[in-house]
């Protein structure tokens, strides 16, 4: 049973691309391949044939797989991460310490059970200089539940404390979900990247503003994104405080082990989340944004090297904090996994000159 949910307070995709394709309306894809030195067709992420993995080049290998969430074993229930994805904040990204958390978690467990939730609590600031300790604590193991602690240390205190708990599927007649909403296919959308580089070439770009956008993409983001409703870097405008956008890992990964897939979705879903709440507030600027907790469900089987829409939502923001939700879904609709976050949120106005003359970044 599906359930329809109303998104007439969202704006329309005709809408927002409007903004940009008034001057690309027809060479939108044309800005995309002259960028990428790609078509749309090349870029469609063809599958690898099942049991190929081994013949896949290094390459092509998802650095989320072979750098970002790789653990070293140390002895029993203990691990350490190593290799940072560092933003520029400079400060560690809470996605990978929950993916790197829910890894460790995962090497403790059955084979024939999954992740199905995690609650985590982000207890300080995690330092990019040093590697992760992440200590596995056994809470509980039945028949169709496993339970696992995690604590992810740094100079000898926990950065992290997660909740994970892994179960056995089980067939049931009761089934339900919302409605995935209708969206274009990422096909026909620009990454960020495509869309930076749209706004670069804009002759009357302010250079506060050409720097801010060339420093982000100066980050080597391990993960691809295709707005469905872009930014508006050229103005700040309110907007509600939703988001709808393409996401999938960068590189290949496979069907392999769906523990995997849990994992880099656990670290994918933190980017780029918690901003969400600031939408509603173009006079805003941040002055400090940090995550306080994030819990998971993970409710049926995907691909996280696959095309899935993330769907984002703040209900609430006070008090220098704000709460949002996400649902990632796949592109035949079934609602992959669901999230949520409460996040600080520090912010100072913005001046009118600073309105009127610079990127929304």
């Amino acid at each position: 049973m599906a359930v329809t949910r109303n998104y007439s307070s969202l704006p329309t995709c005709l809408e927002s691309r409007v903004r940009i394709q008034q001057e690309v309306e027809t060479g939108q894809r044309n800005m995309s391949e002259k960028v990428s030195g790609e078509t749309s067709e090349d870029r469609s992420h063809s599958a690898v044939p099942p049991g190929a993995a081994a013949a896949v080049p290094p390459d092509l290998r998802s650095v989320l797989v072979t750098s970002v969430l790789n653990l070293e074993k140390l002895e029993v229930d203990l691990y350490r991460g190593t290799h940072h994805w560092v933003p520029r904040t400079r400060r560690l990204f809470g996605g990978q310490i929950i993916g790197q958390a829910l890894v460790a978690a995962a090497e403790s467990v059955r084979e024939n059970v999954l992740a199905h939730s995690l609650h985590c609590y982000f207890v300080r600031a995690g330092d990019p200089k040093v590697p992760v300790l992440y200590q596995v604590e056994r809470t509980r193991d039945g028949r169709s539940f496993s339970v696992r602690s995690v604590k992810a240390i740094q100079h000898g205190q926990p950065i992290l404390i997660c909740q994970a708990s892994f179960h056995s599927n089980q067939p049931s007649p009761l089934q339900h979900q919302f409605t995935m909403p209708s969206v274009p296919p990422p096909e026909d959308l620009l990454t960020v990247e495509e869309l930076i580089q749209f706004y670069l070439s804009k002759p009357d770009l302010a250079e506060k503003a050409k720097q801010g956008l060339n420093k982000l993409l100066a980050d080597e983001v391990p993960i691809e994104i295709k707005p469905v409703n872009p930014p508006d870097f050229y103005r700040r405008v309110a907007m509600d405080p939703k988001k709808l956008y393409w996401v999938r890992a960068r590189g290949y990964i496979g069907k392999g082990d769906m523990k995997l897939h849990c994992c880099v979705a656990a670290y994918v879903s933190d980017y780029s989340f918690l901003d969400t709440a600031l939408l509603p507030f173009p006079g805003q600027r941040v002055a400090f944004l940090a995550s306080l907790d994030h819990a998971m469900w993970f409710h049926n089987t995907f691909r996280a090297d696959e095309w899935m829409l993330y769907e984002t939502e703040s209900s609430w923001a006070g008090g220098s904090r704000g709460l949002v939700q996400g649902r990632l879904w796949r592109r035949d609709g079934v609602l992959a996994a669901s999230c949520a976050q409460e996040g600080v949120l520090r912010v100072k106005a913005v001046t009118t000159k600073a309105v009127t003359n610079e990127s929304k970044l």
